[in-house]
Formats: C-alpha cells, structure tokens, sequence
C-alpha cells in the first residue's frame, strides 16, 4: 500500500470502502458508521490475516500514542488504526491527528470517525485534502430512504435477489425504523428463503412482532371483524406487546380512514399517508363508516389511550373496550 495520498478525494455513500489507507467516516448513523469501520478491517485482513486493528479514542489521544500506533515498525507489520469520537476532540487531540495525517506507514491504514458537528472539523477537511475515501453515514430518517435501505439490505444479503415493493413496505412496518434491526430482519429472511422476497414471506416470518400485532388489530378492529380483532388483541397481550402502542395503532388507523372518508374513497397513497399496496385496502375499509361513527370511535380510542397511561388498574381491559366499541360502529 503506498504511503503517498492522491490529491482527489473519493468520495463513498455509505458503501463497501475497500483498502483505503485513509478513510473519513462522517455522520450521526452508528449503525452505518460502524459498517464503515467493520469494511476496511475486513479489506485490510483479506490481505493480510495477521493485520493488528488498533481501537483509539479522539478525546483520549495525548503524548504522541498516534504517533507510535502508525510510524513504521521493525517487522512491517499491517495494522488498522481506528480513531473514534472526532467531534469530541480537544485541541491537543486534534493537533495530534493532524501531525499523523502525513507520516503515516505504508503497511498502517488509518480509520477517522466523526460523527458530526463543529468539533474536529479541523481533522476532517484536513483528511479530505489529503485524499481520503470518505463514507457519509448521514441520518436515515424519511420513510423512503429506509425503504431503500431495506431493499438494498435484502439484495446485499441475498446475493443479489430482489424484495418485492409491498414486502419492503411490510419488512419496514414489522420492524420498525432501527437500522441495525432492520438489516438483520432482511439478512435472516434472506437466508430463510429462496428467490425473490414476497409479501407472504415477510407476513409468515414477521406476523409475530408486536408492531404487526397491532396493526392486525386496528385492520380488523376498522374492517368492523369484532371477533378478529378481539382475538388479535388477547393474543398480542398475551405475546408482550404494551397496550400503550396498541392504541397508538388504533389511533393511527382511524387517522387514516378519516382521511379516505372524507376523500369519498379517491385519496391517494400519499394523502392517506399509508404505502401504495395499502390504499385498496384503506379504500374497502372506509365503506361503511359515517362521520358520527368516526367521531365516536375517536372519543372511545381517546379514552382508553388516557387509561393505558396511567388513568386505569387494568390497561388492557381498556384497550380490549375500545376495540369492541370501535368495531361495532362500523355500519352505524
């Protein structure tokens, strides 16, 4: 690996980073950050399985400990110096990071992590002229960038195989928005299973979670299928799921229809709020419904949410009453 640094700047979104001998790896998402660093470990042992990797904190670096972690050795031996928490460096920190960006051993690749703000910022437009491969883990926060992320989870897992649109859609509702769960959710059902990854798949693996708890309670519960939904209930109760994001769904649900009522049953995905395969279903499941059972049904969800935090002995009794009351309004 050579010790000199080109002068342009590579820059990687989030991406398999390769043997870089510097890498910058920017930005608050952890659990991409840390990705980053496992990447150029991984490159850096496939070349070299006896490669050291060496774990530093910015704000911990005094008397020269960079220094000697990447100045040449006797031996030559590789090593990966990883060099944690930029945004917390302090002066001398930072002026020991800088020192090292221009000595650093041919067989030393140097890891710097920061993940945002003002502090450090010396170091990282400092790393960047100096050439490194930058990884920009940048917070994943709107539902269409984690819908990605699921996708391309399941292909990177599976070896290129596909998920479908509405089991992405699904995965994601299941799961939930943590990253770290939800690459996991998608690498262990693309070893589950073989070819393309459907909806079905992702309902038969995944129908457990709480999440899919309640909102197969809310579905039935607005579809006016009192026996379902009571028995969806009990049975998420019985599994651990906590009544207070039970009525979170209830409530989310009956959102939602009122949105497809007063649209006459023409809104779309995006007006209602809800993924593209859904909207049919949010459409059928407004027929029946009136303004005045709406309202009803909101006063009924209302009470039980002011109960399941704190207002009542018995919480899930007074999810299991809402349910039942909101049911058998559907048609009134």
């Amino acid at each position: 690996m050579s010790g000199r640094m080109s002068g342009r700047m590579s820059r990687v979104r989030c991406l398999p980073v390769g043997p870089a001998q510097l890498t910058l790896v920017t930005g608050p998402e952890e659990f991409l950050a840390e990705r980053a660093v496992a990447e150029v470990r991984t490159a850096a042992r496939k070349r070299d399985p006896d490669t050291q990797v060496i774990e530093m904190r910015a704000p911990d670096l005094t008397g020269g400990v960079l220094a000697a972690a990447t100045s040449p050795t006797l031996f030559g031996d590789s090593r990966v110096v990883v060099v944690r928490g930029l945004e917390e460096a302090g002066e001398s920190a930072v002026t020991e990071v800088l020192d090292g960006l221009g000595s650093l051993a041919d067989d030393v690749a140097l890891v710097l992590v920061h993940a945002g703000g003002a502090r450090g910022r010396k170091v990282v437009d400092a790393a960047k002229k100096a050439g490194a491969a930058v990884v920009a883990c940048d917070e994943v926060k709107k539902r269409a960038d984690k819908l990605r992320f699921v996708a391309g989870e399941f292909q990177r897992a599976s070896g290129g195989r596909r998920l479908a649109a509405d089991a992405t859609e699904a995965l994601l509702d299941a799961v939930g928005g943590d990253l770290r769960s939800l690459a996991a959710a998608a690498s262990q059902l693309a070893s589950d299973i073989e070819g393309p990854g459907t909806l079905a798949a992702v309902r038969r693996y995944y129908e457990g979670r709480a999440e899919v708890s309640s909102f197969t309670v809310a579905d039935a519960m607005v579809e006016g299928r009192t026996g379902d939904a009571l028995l969806a209930l009990r049975w998420a109760l019985q599994t651990g799921t906590d009544p207070v994001p039970l009525t979170a769904a209830l409530a989310m649900a009956l959102r939602t229809l009122a949105k497809a009522v007063d649209a006459g049953g023409r809104a779309s995905a995006v007006e209602l709020g809800v993924p593209p395969w859904k909207v049919d279903a949010v459409r059928r499941q407004a027929r029946g419904w009136t303004p005045d059972a709406l309202a009803a049904a909101f006063g009924a969800v209302a009470a039980a949410d002011v109960e399941v935090k704190g207002g009542s002995a018995d919480p899930a009794y007074a999810v299991e009453r809402a349910v039942l009351t909101v049911a058998q309004l559907r048609g009134r």
